[in-house]
């Protein structure tokens, strides 16, 4: 599911992940096997109490309303979620990024009724996969969507290393090089060093050099370690 920008009442751009249709699905059904976990030992409850008939449709009815309620009291008092979507990292919000009022969850869960029940999901699925903003016909009426909190791993998570406090660098020319291009080539040192292929790390330090128009004295693996890291210091500091 794609990103999205919204704009808060501070005029603050925020970009929302929105939940992805497979991690909306997953969650759903996790709840589902709460629910029939919960419908079973209630079951098994009531089959063990006597008395009249009229009793015994008062606890069906009283036993009966947790699992009718089911979303709507989860997502009111456990800060928009489910236990699905706790175990997912998903989050029911307000297109602003707020909090949802009890009447926009309310608003959700009337409409699941025709989103989920009455099709078996197919407009809710059809709808998020068109709509782009991770929104069933609950979520555009309540004007909620449903997020991701899971980190996401970027680029320059995977380009950062531990450099000392008094680190020195030697290469300024590294700037001329790309995240992109750190990447590969921190990718090619990781996986030749890996496999002890020395003939791969001496080629890259070549084509490196010659990138960055500069001459090493130090050894080629040594030289790739300190392109690294002086990339790591003029960018990332």
């Amino acid at each position: 599911m794609d990103n999205f920008q919204i704009e808060t009442a501070q005029n603050i751009s925020i970009e929302q992940n929105a939940a992805g249709i497979g991690d909306r699905i997953l969650a759903f059904l996790i709840d589902g096997v709460i629910v029939v976990f919960y419908l079973v030992l209630a079951g098994v409850l009531i089959a063990g109490l006597t008395g009249d008939s009229g009793t015994v449709w008062m606890y069906y009815l009283v036993l009966g309303l947790p699992f009718f309620l089911y979303d709507l009291l989860w997502e009111t008092f456990y800060d928009g979620r489910s236990p699905g979507k706790a175990l997912l990292e998903l989050r029911v919000v307000k297109k602003d990024g707020s909090r949802p009022r009890f009447s926009d969850y309310l608003i959700r869960w009337l409409l699941r009724f025709i989103d989920i029940g009455l099709t078996g999901g197919g407009i809710a699925v059809v709808t998020i996969l068109f709509n782009g903003k991770g929104q069933r016909l609950g979520d555009i009426a309540a004007n909620t969507t449903v997020i991701s909190e899971k980190k996401k791993m970027s680029i320059h998570n995977t380009l950062h290393v531990a450099l000392p406090e008094n680190y020195q660098p030697k290469y300024s020319q590294v700037t001329v090089l790309s995240d992109n291009d750190i990447q590969e080539i921190k990718n090619l040192y990781n996986n030749a060093v890996a496999n002890g292929n020395h003939n791969i790390i001496i080629s890259l330090s070549e084509k490196v050099a010659e990138l960055m128009d500069v001459r090493f004295e130090e050894r080629p693996v040594e030289f790739i370690k300190r392109v690294i890291s002086d990339y790591n210091y003029y960018t990332m500091q």
